[in-house]
């Protein structure tokens, strides 16, 4: 049995849904009420999108009325975690907001719990009862579209052992390891970097988990083409595009994503949708 708590994301399709009503109260908090025309004795996963903490909370209470309701086995399915990027301390005064996510969900007491690659390793070892999807089916996907005469572009170092484990799920395409700097204070971005001397006109597909502002992509694209790229691709696995496309538009062919954070619909956009 499947409780889709965002019912525009439908990753488990062949599953039979519960029926819920939900709403938020005039003071702000979620609420949510399922229907109970249903065996609370088989196993239910719940999947959400989780793009605010009112998400997140209604995700705790759907967890809670399972149980009242005696279901024993409950498993989540949340394809993009919260906080993931926080996953470190950078300045004095701030959370480790993963953990802090990490520990919310830990409480809950879930059979399984299911993410879409997240962004390093902090995450899965902190969740309890974790699966991790990977991201290799999704880029295969996209190489079905662009072929596979390509080179793959890793955007810094921590995408670097990711991208080389999606290489060899995919046969051996070269990767292109690349860098850059970051103010930890002020967020800015600078000293991009390309450690390949001639790309030779080859195209170039970027391979990243996350793509927020778009800074990151917009200015490696840039000394891309200064070491002679061809066509640049872009495909991340969470899409927010908080800056919307018009700037990326000008530079990528076409930016590949998923719905693991919402849906989009934009001209040189493709969304691959999960299906599990």
């Amino acid at each position: 049995m499947i409780l889709n708590l965002d019912k525009n994301f439908k990753p488990f399709a062949s599953e039979q849904e519960i029926a819920f009503q939900s709403f938020t109260f005039s003071g702000g908090e979620p609420h949510i009420k399922i229907d109970s025309n249903f065996d609370v004795n088989q196993e239910v996963t719940i999947t959400h999108r989780l793009n605010s903490f009112n998400d997140f909370g209604l995700l705790i209470l759907a967890v809670d009325a399972l149980k009242r309701m005696n279901v024993k086995v409950i498993n989540a399915f949340i394809p993009y975690f919260p906080a993931a990027r926080q996953d470190r301390l950078m300045i004095a005064g701030e959370p480790l907001s993963v953990k802090v996510y990490a520990d919310i969900i830990n409480s809950l007491q879930l059979n399984k719990v299911t993410v879409f690659d997240p962004h390093s390793e902090v995450t899965p070892a902190l969740l309890n009862n974790v699966e991790v999807i990977y991201n290799y089916e999704f880029i295969s996907k996209v190489l079905k579209v662009i072929g596979q005469n390509i080179k793959l572009i890793s955007p810094d170092g921590g995408a670097l052992k990711k991208i080389y484990k999606v290489s060899e799920y995919i046969g051996g395409i070269d990767v292109v390891e690349c860098s850059k700097s970051r103010d930890v204070k002020t967020g800015k971005l600078s000293g991009f970097k390309v450690y390949d001397d001639d790309l030779k006109g080859m195209d170039c597909l970027i391979v990243d988990d996350i793509c927020d502002g778009g800074g990151t992509f917009i200015g490696l694209a840039e000394e891309l083409k200064n070491k002679n790229a061809g066509k640049l691709y872009l495909a991340v696995s969470h899409g927010i595009f908080n800056k919307g496309f018009n700037e990326m538009n000008t530079i990528f062919e076409r930016i590949f994503t998923t719905n693991s954070f919402k849906d989009f619909d934009e001209a040189k956009v493709e969304m691959i949708k999960i299906e599990l």
